[in-house]
């Protein structure tokens, strides 16, 4: 099921995003120094023969040697494409590569997208078959029914790694740690339960075989297709999957088959089911719609007819979403990590157990923040939120200990305690918290002002900002050319956005009477104030945040940082006792390194610093990563001396005072602060890891740093991030790009940046 139904954009935003940067979605990048000849030899030849000999000795080495214990091949023959049908293999890769991002992105699995041109079933499977040696598992997407269930079966047969059609099982894994739950709020057991499934595809094929190995009696289960109840001794449209489910039944069509209904399993179409067939299901009915897009049944409807019923269905935009991504990731990670032959239903009965009994504990606070306080297990939260960070460490290991429990790992875990640890340890938790964050915002939407709206790249963020849900963009430009611009955008209903023309806009008056008492004593007039506030783009977005047209504000594709933070500044103020300054984020695979201040402040006090380094261990909290703070220098502990190493001690003395709550040192070389080799030469030091948070000595260190760093790095930076505002203020880099401007947007208005 998909998470992104209720999600608005244009084709050509879609288009642009597969194009721009580099084309397509994913990238090869090498794991291993490439840099010297002697890395090169290592790498090829003659280094690696020593590898291929070792492998060829004993094939369970290229687990140990290669990449094949961690990559996931996705493949599919584009025979039915969500849910837009045969379109064939090449159009399927766009499908296949999102896949392939999503293994990354939740479970640290490598993964690379097949498209095999055939409908062939035959061909098909001969083709996977053969690829055995490269990959340690197969996710098979997108392929019809009825040749889905040959491929799956006969290449489970054949290879001894995990395959899995994850159309089939993904959706069965998910809908079936539902239906657990839904039971347990309503007091029934599954061996009593009456289920109606309709839809007879891979997804309900594989969800009614689930349910019936998790203790669902054959009997008690009622399967209906297009031609209605599929019934002992019927024979028109039937094959050999349909009748593995054919029940002695009267019922012959939906309608019938739902009278004394405890569930109803939807994967059909929109609208299959109606409101007073619902009313005719038992008492607290439970409905899984999960019809995509748009359900059998919606949950208003649903609630009206029976007030209740427990309902889920595959979209974000109502409660309980069956989404594939809560299992496909994990699953696979477990299978990989046991180097299992197989995903065996003990596994994936595993996995769903393993999701229900996670619905069922109190939710971190950092998920109810993003998806509403009420998200505690009952009636609306049956399944866990998708971007739960425990997701990782519950199911995988669950589905590790079932494949060892079956006999199928081959390499069996020792301590499941240092393995849950290891698995928390593979992503970096800044990643499950900006979800969180979007999240957070689109359930709290603000209204975010656009100060430059005529240049292309702030007005794509700003279409996005408001087509993903996020709130209201406050567009500052010339009105006419910001439509135009619009336009050219593809946007639909260019007159719909909220336009500010400062050059002609009615609320000069107020912000001319707002600013000149502000500014009268440092040599302007009025009318210098009135030309300021129709010219100067910045300092009318800011005053259009000041007197609360707009709740945050961002900047800087135009101008330098400097300048338009002095545009901005004679407007807005910092918070009360904080001092503005900028923090660069360093986003890598496992962690995070907060750098600051990295924009602002030339050459900061002691005071400074230590208030510098409360503030953005406060940031580095709010992203989920517990402070240790580093104050750098050129000097480590005095060794050599300089002249700039009093402050830095000073903010030491500072922070003892103070007792802030966290982890602090310095003065320190980077390298002292971020290995932990040459750290430990150093025993006296009082950080007990690698640094994450980094204070710099003065701005042009820090500057120079985070953009060499930038553009030299192989990691993903946000920022700058402007801290110590009275307001919500941002100011990109003048190179940024819309992803960029729109993640600054979404922290600004959710309150972790500003």
């Amino acid at each position: 099921m998909s998470d992104e139904s209720n999600v608005r954009f244009t084709e050509r935003e879609a288009l642009f995003y597969h194009k721009t940067i580099r084309p397509g979605k994913i990238e090869i990048i090498a794991s291993k120094p490439m840099a010297t000849q002697r890395d090169l030899s290592l790498a090829y030849s003659p280094g690696v023969a020593v590898p291929v000999q070792a492998i060829a000795d004993d094939p369970a080495c290229a687990y140990d040697y290669t990449a094949k214990g961690n990559l996931v091949a996705v493949i599919s023959n584009g025979t039915a494409i969500l849910g837009m049908g045969n379109l064939g293999a090449l159009a399927a890769k766009p499908v296949m590569e999102g896949k392939a991002v999503l293994f990354k992105r939740f479970a640290d699995v490598d993964s690379i997208d097949i498209e095999v041109d055939t409908e062939d079933a035959d061909k098909f499977i001969e083709a996977v078959a053969l690829l055995e040696p490269s990959f340690g598992g197969i996710n098979l997407e997108d392929i019809k029914a009825p040749e889905c269930f040959i491929i799956e079966q006969a290449l489970r047969d054949r290879m001894k790694i995990p395959v899995m059609h994850d159309d089939q099982h993904g959706t069965a894994i998910i809908s079936a740690a539902g239906l657990l739950n839904a039971c347990h709020l309503t007091g029934r057991k599954l061996e009593d339960v009456k289920v109606v499934v309709n839809g007879a595809g891979a997804a309900a094929i594989a969800c009614t075989a689930l349910i019936k190995a998790m203790g669902v009696r054959h009997d008690n289960v009622i399967m209906c297709d297009r031609s209605g109840v599929i019934y002992q001794g019927r024979e028109t449209g039937m094959d050999q999957w349909k009748s593995a489910h054919a029940v002695d039944t009267p019922a012959r069509n939906l309608e019938e088959a739902l009278k004394g209904a405890d569930i109803f399993l939807g994967l059909s179409a929109a609208k299959a089911l109606k409101p007073e067939w619902v009313m005719d299901m038992a008492p607290q009915p439970i409905i899984f719609a999960m019809a995509n897009p748009d359900p059998e049944i919606t949950p208003p409807e649903a609630k009206a007819a029976r007030p209740d019923c427990i309902i889920a269905t595959g979209r974000s935009d109502y409660p309980n979403q069956v989404n594939n991504v809560l299992g496909f990731p994990f699953i696979f990670r477990g299978a990989l990590d046991v180097r299992a032959t197989t995903i065996n239903e003990e596994m994936k009965i595993a996995a769903a157990q393993a999701i229900a009994e996670l619905a069922r504990e109190t939710v971190p606070e950092e998920v109810a923040a993003a998806y509403g306080k009420n998200h505690q297990f009952g009636l609306d939260y049956i399944i866990p939120a998708p971007f739960d960070p425990r997701l990782m460490e519950r199911v995988s290991s669950a589905v590790a200990k079932a494949a060892m429990d079956s006999g199928v790992a081959r390499l069996p875990i020792e301590d499941f305690d240092v393995y849950r640890t290891s698995l928390k340890a593979r992503l970096n938790p800044t990643t499950s918290v900006l979800t969180n964050v979007y999240a957070q915002v689109k359930q709290n939407p603000r209204r975010v002002v656009f100060a430059e709206a005529e240049n292309e790249v702030v007005l794509r963020a700003a279409v996005q900002y408001r087509d993903f849900g996020y709130g209201t963009p406050v567009l500052v430009g010339r009105t006419q050319a910001v439509l135009d611009k619009l336009t050219e955008l593809g946007v639909s209903d260019p007159a719909s956005y909220e336009i500010h023309n400062s050059a002609i806009s009615p609320l000069v008056p107020e912000m001319v009477a707002y600013l000149y008492p502000r500014l009268q004593r440092r040599g302007f007039l009025e009318r210098d104030i009135k030309r300021m506030v129709n010219q100067d783009r910045n300092v009318f977005a800011s005053l259009l945040v000041a007197l609360g047209h707009g709740e945050a504000m961002i900047s800087g594709m135009t101008r330098t940082f400097a300048q338009t933070l002095t545009e901005v500044r004679r407007v807005l103020d910092p918070k009360p006792g904080h001092i503005p300054f900028g923090i660069h984020l360093m986003v890598g695979k496992n962690d995070t390194v907060f750098m600051a201040d990295t924009t602002v402040n030339e050459r900061p006090s002691a005071e400074d610093l230590a208030q510098i380094a409360i503030e953005t261990a406060a940031v580095a909290r709010r992203m989920g990563h517990e402070p240790r703070v580093a104050f750098l220098s050129f000097s480590t502990f005095g060794n050599p001396y300089g002249k700039w190493l009093d402050n830095i001690r000073d903010a030491v003395a500072i922070l003892d005072q103070r007792q802030p709550g966290f982890e602090y040192e310095g003065d320190m070389a980077p390298d002292v602060a971020l290995n932990p080799k040459v750290m430990a030469n150093y025993p006296f030091s009082r950080l007990s890891g690698r640094a994450n948070v980094l204070i710099m000595p003065g701005l042009q260190s820090a500057n120079i740093s985070a953009k060499l760093l930038r553009e030299l790095g192989g990691n993903a930076v946000i920022g700058p991030m402007l801290i110590g505002m009275e307001k919500p203020v941002q100011i990109a880099p003048m190179t940024a790009l819309a992803p960029d401007l729109l993640t600054l947007a979404v922290l600004a208005a959710a309150g972790i940046a500003g």
